[in-house]
């Protein structure tokens, strides 16, 4: 197994921070990659129970995940499973999901925590997926 943690900084409140990670509108705008669509979703990570998304890349290509909230203690952390699903819509592999939020001098931190991957090659694509999408979204986004 295999794990990964990425940092990031935002000047907002850690409430704010929270807000934006867990409410299905906020999470909306950040979710995902650029260009991608997501035409059906259970996005709600504010209270413990399931959550899917399936998103649309440009190319058409599907993304499909789905898990469980496991545990709501705002404004400090959330957290849930996380499984990809094939084109047979099978789900498979679980991993775990923590969205950390600390106070800063300047705002609020983000530590993404994503446990229980089946490998370092699985790993190494999650980080260059979680960096180079939803992370890099939620920053403009929050930005604003």
């Amino acid at each position: 197994m295999a794990d990964i943690q990425i940092v990031r900084e935002f000047k907002v409140s850690p409430e704010r921070l929270f807000r934006a990670v867990t409410e299905q509108a906020e999470i909306l705008n950040w979710w995902g990659h650029d260009g991608w669509t997501i035409p059906a979703q259970n996005l709600d990570f504010s209270q413990v129970g399931p959550w899917h998304s399936e998103m649309f890349g440009q190319d058409g290509t599907r993304y499909k995940l789905s898990g469980q909230v496991t545990h709501v203690t705002p404004p400090r952390s959330v957290g849930f499973t996380w499984g990809w699903h094939d084109d047979d819509d099978r789900r498979g592999q679980e991993s775990h999901v923590t969205f950390t939020v600390e106070t800063t001098q300047d705002g609020a931190r983000l530590i993404l925590d994503h446990r229980d991957l089946p490998g370092d090659d699985v790993a190494g694509r999650h980080e260059t997926g979680w960096t180079k999408g939803p992370m890099l979204r939620l920053e403009r986004y929050l930005a604003g």
